[in-house]
């Protein structure tokens, strides 16, 4: 999939593939067509960065029912010829989801579009997770036999079926047509089931990597063979260290550290760091200087996750170097930093959004900091991270920075919070919008009614507003 293109955060289209709540609020005083063109753009053509991690399938179905907007270019899109030549989740993927969010308001056309791709579509699998949660059991048992004719009844069909049943995110479809009447179709699942059970229990006893009794050059090699098959395994490398050294190994832990292959380095860099041995910090330095790009990265992951008093103090030295690892000392002063080093954190968050943008990954824990620390000079970059970052997860730890920041937040942002695509980040919202704006009130009775908001939005919504102001 490649990397969305996303418009201006000023344009109608730009706040609603970042999911802003002032992408809903705007697209309902727009002219309709022009807001339903933009929200099937965003549907159709993912715009998030992450698609496994972001929400946006309800904030765009919500706006759906408020736009009373019609499924024809939803149905174009998956039933297109495109969707047997590109067999990617991410392609449909979203557009199912609202779909699934549509069924559960009530719309009968996505629940019939649904079905219908589930027994033609090429991303069946996924329509068939969300009708699982949605249909009724007359609905999902006519999809046996179109699902059950994807699979040949040969030897590797019947295979590639009992992968399918192992694996699928909800059974529920799968444990009804294991008692379906019909003897075709119920023999097939049941020993797909059982096939499945089976296929699961020999993994289990065929693990792969560490056995008891490895000695720490053996790990040290099992981390080397992974970077030659293009696979970083010197996290768990190190947790098998841990298990396997001895205190009369460190010598040779030390030397690995200091000049041992790509993988035996990273692995113990890792190991000494988790174990916060007293050359940790000097061999972290000395990688960073001298080491390949693996071992600089796995040298600074090392360092963030170190909690010692010696590790912040360190980081204060450092937070100034410009080099990896003195944006990773800024981080670690966002993290476990005092007070007094509010200004080094300040400087970094500010470095970051000059240097790399609003959607720089090391934002993520700086923000927090920020946040942590309650610096109030750092509000306006956070407002500019708000506005511009195409991460909903960043925009919303932003928003919780700014609750801590900034005076203005509660009749600011924190209104159009309430409309926002994470629920995290509504929750917020409900906790720091100032009820005297009408919009505010409204939207949090309508929160609390609506049963597809998370259990956290509602509990915060109700601790704003009292048990008869929720009736809608």
């Amino acid at each position: 999939m490649f990397d969305p293109v996303i418009a201006p955060s000023g344009t109608l289209l730009g706040l609603l593939q970042r999911g802003r709540g002032d992408g809903t609020l705007h697209a309902l005083t727009a002219p309709r067509p022009e807001a339903l063109a933009a929200l099937n753009h965003c549907v159709l053509r993912d715009p998030r960065h992450d698609w496994q991690v972001e929400n946006r399938s309800l904030y765009y179905a919500r706006l759906y029912l408020d736009l009373h907007g019609e499924l024809d270019a939803v149905e174009a899109h998956l039933f297109d010829p495109e969707d047997v030549l590109d067999t990617e989740e991410s392609r449909t993927g979203l557009a199912l989801a609202v779909l699934g969010h549509l069924a559960s308001y009530g719309r009968r056309d996505a629940l019939e579009l649904l079905r219908r791709y589930a027994a033609h579509g090429t991303n069946w699998a996924w329509a068939l997770d969300e009708l699982a949660l949605r249909d009724d059991d007359a609905g999902l048992r006519a999809l046996a036999a179109p699902v059950l004719a994807r699979f040949a009844t040969d030897a590797e069909g019947e295979a590639e079926l009992a992968a399918t049943v192992r694996d699928a995110f909800e059974p529920r479809p799968w444990r009804l047509w294991a008692d379906d009447p019909r003897p075709s179709v119920a023999t097939r699942v049941r020993a797909a089931q059982e096939a499945g059970c089976f296929d699961r229990w020999q993994r289990q006893m065929r693990p792969t990597g560490p056995r008891p009794g490895w000695s720490v050059q053996a790990v040290f090699a099992w981390a080397e063979q992974g970077l030659e098959r293009g696979a970083a395994l010197h996290v768990p490398a190190a947790r098998c260290l841990s298990a396997v050294a001895g205190p009369e190994d460190r010598p040779e832990i030390v030397r690995a550290a200091e000049d041992g292959t790509e993988g035996a380095r990273c692995t113990a860099l890792r190991y000494l760091a988790d174990s916060n041995d007293p050359d940790a910090l000097t061999l972290i330095e000395r990688a960073v200087a001298t080491g390949s790009a693996p071992v600089v990265e796995a040298a600074v992951d090392a360092f963030e996750r170190m909690r010692s008093l010696a590790a912040v103090d360190r980081a204060r030295g450092w937070a100034r170097r410009p080099d990896p690892l003195g944006a990773a000392a800024g981080r670690v002063l966002a993290c476990r930093g005092g007070l007094q080093d509010r200004d080094p954190v300040l400087a970094a968050l500010r470095e970051a959004v000059r240097g790399e943008g609003p959607d720089a990954p090391t934002l993520w824990t700086l923000v927090d900091g920020a946040g942590r620390l309650g610096i109030a000079c750092a509000a306006p970059v956070l407002r500019h991270i708000y506005r511009e970052t195409a991460s909903s997860h960043l925009r919303g730890r932003a928003a919780r920075a700014l609750a801590a920041t900034d005076p203005s937040f509660g009749t600011g942002f924190a209104v159009e919070c309430l409309w926002d695509c994470e629920e995290t980040t509504r929750e917020v919202a409900a906790r720091h919008a100032e009820t005297g704006d009408t919009r505010v009130v409204d939207r949090l009775r309508r929160l609390a009614a609506d049963p597809a908001e998370e259990a956290e939005v509602q509990t915060a919504v109700r601790s704003r507003i009292g048990p008869e102001e929720t009736a809608v």
